[in-house]
């Protein structure tokens, strides 16, 4: 049997606990199936299915490249793969990461938006930054609805604000009671569906890792003047906040901000390695120097040292809040 529509939610950092309490308040009798994406490291196994089928009567398993979705059945991402939808099946796509995610919540969101249109549902929970706003966005612009967990629940309410800053959200309600208020508002639902445009045929075709002919996103948008951290490959500016570069690496604004940060922070450490170890060699030449008598090229050193001695602490407070480099 086919679902009569197709419920994806996303989440992070708290994602666990608000997975569980949404699945609790599924109704044992739903029609529908749900595609659970919850950001997760790309090794190892995901515990996902076992615990959220603890916290509800519904079958809970892991998504399968291939399988179709089944009404009343629950379906995890798994680990390192974008979780799609397409002719009513499962695919798990190795495409490019989105803000460093692979599975990405707006791969998904995105996907679901394409195939299902006003039989789609995004739910948005628990998670930092303004991943899954975008997917969210489409979802809604194709028709189908849209579900925030209350911001004033959520462990992490970064992703639901961002989500009601960017979408005109249908639902706002506690986790547990999301999903009995989506059926019955999915069981009523008229609503017409729209043509996607090129750019999201494309973004979705990105997703599912097809080949891209001549330059895809580059040719469709404009040059950001901005570096993606995954390739440092130039970023192209969607129209709608987000970036995408050349080979198909997407960033939303919060997730590069954040990422170009790490990057300075790296790029400051490595710059405070080779302060330190140029004062090292500048002392062990001072000393080399004065055992040969020259005290002329002994002085020269010193200085190179202590120069280099007064750069680091600069740096070191910088990146530390702490002036003092200590012994050694």
């Amino acid at each position: 049997m086919e679902p009569s529509s197709l419920i994806a939610v996303g989440a992070s950092a708290g994602g666990v606990e608000a997975l569980r309490e949404f699945v609790a308040g599924l109704p044992p009798d739903m029609t529908a199936a749900v595609l659970i994406v919850l950001h997760l490291p790309p090794g190892g196994f995901s515990a996902l299915p076992a615990i959220l089928g603890r916290a509800c009567a519904l079958p809970v398993q892991a998504a399968g490249d291939g399988i179709e979705a089944m009404p009343g059945h629950i379906y995890t991402a798994v680990p390192d793969t974008h979780l799609l939808v397409r002719d009513g099946r499962m695919v798990l796509s190795h495409g490019p990461t989105e803000n460093g995610h692979r599975p990405g919540v707006d791969a998904t969101f995105r996907s679901v938006a394409m195939v299902y249109g006003p039989r789609a549902a995004g739910v948005v929970l628990s998670g930092g930054l303004d991943d899954g706003s975008a997917g969210l966005a489409l979802i809604k612009r194709m028709g189908g609805l849209t579900a925030v967990q209350d911001p004033k629940e959520a462990m992490h309410p970064g992703m639901p604000n961002s989500a009601l800053r960017q979408v005109d959200v249908d639902l706002v309600l506690p986790a547990r009671a999301i999903g009995d208020a989506l059926m019955a508002a999915l069981r009523h639902r008229v609503s017409s569906r729209p043509p996607p445009s090129e750019l999201d045929r494309l973004e979705n075709a990105i997703d599912a890792g097809h080949r891209i002919e001549r330059n895809g996103v580059a040719d469709m948008t404009i040059p950001s003047g901005l570096t993606c951290p995954d390739c440092s490959g130039s970023l192209y500016d969607l129209g709608d906040g987000r970036y995408r570069c050349r080979v198909g690496h997407a960033w939303s604004p919060e997730a590069l901000l954040i990422e170009q940060g790490t990057e300075v922070e790296r790029a400051l450490w490595a710059a405070l390695r080779a302060l330190q170890e140029k004062q090292q060699l500048a002392d062990k030449m001072c000393a080399d120097a004065g055992r040969y008598g020259n005290t002329r090229l002994s002085a020269r050193f010193a200085a190179q040292s202590a120069e280099q001695l007064s750069a680091a602490k600069i740096l070191r407070k910088l990146l530390v809040g702490d002036g003092d480099m200590g012994p050694g």
